[in-house]
């Protein structure tokens, strides 16, 4: 069985920081990414990373803001949020798959956590 768990939401005043985790387990993961999601809006692409080379991809809304990186021992990425703002607010889920492919190509990633809500007060 593979499985993503996110922890790390939770609620900060804008300009506060949080970092999220996701541990994946059950496959090798070539690719692991988070999307977010706003009631009301689409899911969007955040931050992807290609776990052999680290290789990364960061939306423009969140660039020089969030970092995302990996731990390939642990099978587990973390997307690290500064300078949060009240538009970050959305519910963050993690993403992965077993081959290569688009970073933020919802449709390429087999295997979906559950997510993780962030809210950012102003």
């Amino acid at each position: 069985q593979v499985q993503l768990v996110e922890s790390g939401g939770g609620s900060v005043q804008a300009g506060g920081s949080l970092r999220l985790t996701c541990a994946g387990s059950g496959s090798t993961f070539e690719r692991m990414a988070w999307f977010r999601q706003a009631p009301g809006k689409e899911r969007e692409g955040v931050a992807g990373i290609f776990t052999g080379t680290g290789t990364t991809a960061i939306a423009d809304s969140v660039k020089g803001r969030f970092t995302i990186s990996r731990d390939n021992a642990k099978k587990t990425t973390f997307l690290q949020m500064t300078s949060l703002k009240p538009e970050d607010t959305a519910k963050y889920y993690c993403a992965a798959d077993a081959y290569g492919g688009g970073l933020f190509r919802e449709a390429e990633y087999s295997w979906w956590g559950q997510g993780t809500q962030v809210t950012v007060s102003s």
